[in-house]
């Protein structure tokens, strides 16, 4: 349903270096630079990060919130790790999230301007061997 995400950074060569390094473990990488936006994606861009030069840091509990998928539990804790090396700050350590019917492991970061990132896989039911 959705093709891109976007969020609005205040410093794009920050920004850029922190979603470069947070993004890898996840297997995105920036493929499409322009003066005040820069694309992340596999194949196309699929997280945009634009430049809002005039904006100030979102205050915990508001701005965004975008998840994105990873293939395990060791690319939700390599991109926790990545994030905060990278001058992002934890919101929530990689961990497994009791949910309803659903083994739910994820992590959240914040970014150097306050936007919510969190990586997400879900585990497979040991005593199906399916994943929801």
């Amino acid at each position: 349903m959705l093709d891109h995400v976007s969020v609005g950074v205040s410093n794009l060569d920050r920004a850029a270096n922190f979603y470069e390094r947070t993004l890898a473990p996840l297997g995105l990488s920036r493929v499409v630079t322009r003066p005040a936006t820069i694309g992340f994606g596999k194949a196309y861009p699929e997280f945009w990060i634009n430049l809002r030069a005039e904006m100030t840091p979102v205050e915990p509990g508001s701005g965004v919130h975008i998840c994105l998928r990873a293939k395990s539990t060791d690319e939700v804790d390599a991109f926790h790790a990545a994030a905060l090396t990278a001058g992002g700050s934890s919101d929530g350590a990689p961990g497994l999230r009791p949910h309803d019917r659903v083994r739910y492991y994820a992590a959240f970061v914040r970014d150097p301007d306050g936007n919510r990132i969190e990586a997400v896989t879900f585990l497979k039911d040991e005593a199906s061997g399916a994943a929801p």
